[in-house]
């Protein structure tokens, strides 16, 4: 049944010159030009309605439909952002507008890294399609020029690359490549950091914490060792170089084989929008080369110009990774993604005697997609935006966060940024239900965000990097009514009688876990839990004590 056939099967009344569902040849033109008279009235047996919200009834039934075949059509598994799903029909710059013609503010959606539909973008795509769109298995300069292009953007010694179609692709393809370099001493272990994500194929499950330890994962496989992530807002974590060593000491304990790498994104977006601290990578990669691990960087959130202060995520750090990799913005929306590498470790990948051939890794329409985003980078100053723009929203969500006791830190560099949302701030302990309602709060006033971290506790600002000044304000003035306006009084203690909720079953089931894993007594557990529930207890008691007095 196609899109139109099942709206067809709802007793709504559609606007005139409605979308074409089947084909999706949306007349954008019309519908910006529609405008309802809003004097215009229709009478049914539920009342009397202005045509204007006739036709709100109307895109809401619509979108009711939609998500029903979805449902019924597609893997049962795949979410859907918002409390209520947006029924989005069109992208330009930093805006996203729906089927009512509402624009939303994208403050999240890293992709399209020079914006929506960019223009010179689109353009290089279609043209390299009405010429030529083929493999790199024949000679042409279009994928040589580009590789040149964005090598020389990297430091010395990254001078290799591989073109893929996604981050999980060029993720599986690091690991293959890190395997092969440790596989005469059959080294496959990898060390990763907590709370991250690195693909969908099974071997980045198998390295991605935020699947394997989460509902349907299968937990950590013995070939994965995982390091806790630095915690600036508690203070925790921190040294890098130590927190390596203990993972390596555990694992020769365990009579595991030394590391064949270590993966870390440089700035980690799934694990809450974490800012390592200075210094924290040059520890870890000393200690990882020590046992002769490549170190690998995935830059697939965080790259391109993103941070401000240097093209890559990596450099704020001052180290050279053994790999890169790249996907998301490389192509600003198109398939493509990249592995960056030192030629010694291609040539040692080489040497297993496998060809490495990816249909549509390096195809036409992808090069001229990634060459056109360097390009428009470069010709609009971008990283120098994200730099002037990012230290401004920075500036003003930590002027926001002394007004408010539910925001327990603020961090970010660039326009990647975090506000981790807590019951208070003397207690810190997580708020996934009050994080949640401001992100919806906020997509209701036509700003989108979205929420992220080990506990959902992290609202995460990702825009465009084209993202203005004047957008910079809009976003921080939305999440202040956010908090002002709609976390009333009566809508609050709701809210954080389910994070104290949360934090109690986060509490039991971590000290099950620990149990399982030190081999605790029973009664050892439970003075461990005990612990922890009075500490939880005592943050809702203060909170009580709090509020009595407010």
């Amino acid at each position: 049944m196609s899109a139109t056939a099942a709206l067809s099967s709802y007793p709504v009344t559609y606007p005139t010159d409605p979308v074409g569902l089947d084909d999706l040849d949306l007349d954008l033109e019309a519908e910006e030009a529609r405008s309802w008279d809003a004097s215009t009235t229709t009478t049914t047996d539920e009342g009397t309605f202005t045509e204007e919200e006739d036709a709100e009834v109307s895109a809401e039934s619509e979108l009711g439909a939609l998500v029903g075949m979805r449902i019924r059509i597609l893997g049962p598994n795949l979410s859907l952002l918002y409390n209520e799903p947006i029924h989005l029909v069109r992208g330009s710059g930093c805006y996203l507008v729906d089927r009512q013609n509402k624009r939303y503010l994208d403050a999240v959606n890293n992709v399209p890294v020079v914006g929506h539909s960019e223009p010179r973008v689109a353009e290089a795509v279609s043209e390299a399609m009405r010429t030529l769109n083929t493999n790199i298995r024949y000679i042409r300069e279009d994928y040589l020029d580009y590789a040149e292009e964005l090598l020389a953007m990297f430091p010395a010694g990254l001078d290799t690359v591989y073109f893929c179609n996604s981050g999980s692709e060029a993720n599986d393809l690091a690991l293959r490549i890190a395997r092969e370099v440790g596989h005469a001493e059959a080294r496959r272990d990898v060390v990763v950091m907590d709370g991250a994500y690195h693909g969908h194929t099974e071997a980045c499950i198998e390295i991605s914490p935020y699947k394997f330890n989460r509902a349907g994962g299968k937990g950590k496989p013995e070939t994965t060792h995982v390091m806790p992530l630095p915690d600036t807002c508690r203070g925790k974590g921190l040294d890098g170089g130590a927190e390596a060593e203990k993972i390596l000491e555990a694992s020769r304990r365990a009579g595991r084989p030394a590391p064949c790498a270590f993966i870390c994104e440089s700035l980690l977006s799934c694990g809450g929008q974490v800012i390592l601290p200075p210094g924290y990578l040059k520890g870890v990669y000393g200690a990882m080369r020590r046992v002769g691990a490549v170190c690998i960087a995935d830059e697939v959130q965080c790259g391109f110009g993103r941070t401000g202060a240097h093209f890559w995520g990596f450099q704020n750090q001052g180290v050279v990774p053994d790999i890169v990799i790249l996907g998301k913005s490389i192509g600003n929306g198109f398939p493509l993604s990249a592995v960056v590498l030192r030629r010694e470790l291609a040539e040692k990948f080489s040497s297993g005697g496998m060809e490495y051939f990816n249909t549509f890794g390096g195809c036409n329409a992808a090069v001229a997609a990634g060459h056109a985003v360097l390009r428009v980078i470069k010709q609009d100053r971008l990283q120098e935006n994200a730099r002037v723009v990012g230290k401004h929203i920075l500036e003003s969500l930590r002027a926001l966060a002394r007004d408010f006791d539910v925001i327990g830190d603020v961090r970010g560099i660039g326009l990647f940024a975090g506000i981790e949302f807590v019951t208070s701030k003397s207690t810190l302990l997580h708020a996934p239900s009050i994080a949640k309602f401001v992100c919806n709060s906020c997509k209701d006033r036509l700003v989108l965000v979205s929420t992220d971290g080990m506990h959902s506790n992290v609202i995460k600002i990702k825009p465009p990097v084209c993202f203005s000044m004047e957008e910079a304000d809009v976003l921080v003035s939305t999440i202040r009514a956010a908090l002002n306006e709609d976390l009333t009084e009566d809508i609050l203690p709701g809210l954080l009688q389910a994070d104290l909720d949360y934090n109690l079953k986060f509490q039991r089931e971590r000290t099950q876990q620990r149990a399982m894993t030190v081999s605790l007594s029973r009664g050892q557990a439970q003075i461990v839990g005990f612990c922890a529930a009075t500490a939880i207890m005592a943050g809702a008691l203060a909170y009580s004590s709090w509020r009595s007095k407010s």
